[in-house]
């Protein structure tokens, strides 16, 4: 390179404003996960919402004892979002991960790289969309196998809900959980549905629920929460942003 060269400066001279993003929320998503960033894509109300997204090693199975490996790469995906930047919240995309390894572990990790930023999670968030629609009473379904099933009865009894029935399709590899199609998932959410139930809850942010959870709705008479719904319904809010989203159930309308 020429150290002589001088470029020409812009003459009319320029304004900043706060850069791209009224709301912004900033994403955590597992290396191995196709549906998280696409259903915020689809659900995001308008520009005003900006999306940063960093990624996350773990395994290629969902287990109890392989979602802990992702642990110490928490803090780094964190660490990447728009690291001199602004955020308005911080959302893990991992609903089995925050049930084995705990909220608060999670917090701790993303606030030790982006500390006082408000942590959403997808647990977190669909216990207080369930409890928005005063639902104590739960039909569940979700992908995994049980030994990663019992940890959410668990969670959900802990807090206080009573969980009715509890369906699964019993994956264990995320690359077939992502495969599972949206009709696979609303006839099993049809099956999992209980009369004493009052709502279903769908676990995990790796499947397509989004996609059918309007159908759902229309056919069981009740509330559905779906993990990544309620991720988004949450973190869309802390954000600032309380724009009603149609066609992805009635939780993004309130």
């Amino acid at each position: 390179m020429n150290n002589a060269f001088m470029s020409s400066q812009v003459s009319s001279g320029f304004t900043l404003d706060h850069g791209p993003g009224l709301h912004r929320i900033g994403l955590i998503v597992l290396a191995n996960d196709y549906a998280t960033e696409r259903d915020f894509i689809n659900v995001k109300p308008s520009d005003d919402v900006a999306l940063f997204v960093s990624r996350v090693e773990n395994a290629s199975s969902c287990t109890v004892e392989t979602l802990p490996l992702m642990a110490p790469h928490i803090a780094k995906a964190a660490e990447l979002v728009i690291p001199d930047g602004r955020l308005d919240v911080m959302a893990y995309s991992c609903t089995s991960g925050t049930v084995v390894m705990g909220y608060e572990k999670i917090c701790a990790l993303i606030h030790s790289a982006r500390p006082g930023i408000p942590v959403v999670t997808p647990i977190t968030a669909s216990l207080a969309a369930l409890d928005l629609f005063d639902a104590q009473k739960l039909a569940v379904l979700t992908p995994y196998t049980d030994d990663v099933n019992s940890t959410i009865v668990d969670y959900l009894e802990f807090h206080k809900k009573t969980v009715c029935s509890f369906t699964s399709f019993l994956i264990e590899d995320n690359e077939v959980m992502a495969k599972l199609s949206p009709e696979a998932i609303l006839q099993g959410a049809i099956e999992a549905d209980r009369p004493e139930a009052e709502a279903l809850f769908i676990s995990c942010t790796a499947i397509r629920a989004l996609d059918v959870v309007e159908k759902i709705e229309n056919v069981i008479g009740k509330p559905v929460v779906t993990a990544n719904q309620a991720l988004i319904w949450q973190a869309l809010r802390i954000s600032g942003c309380s724009d009603s989203v149609e066609g992805y159930g009635n939780l993004l309308r309130l």
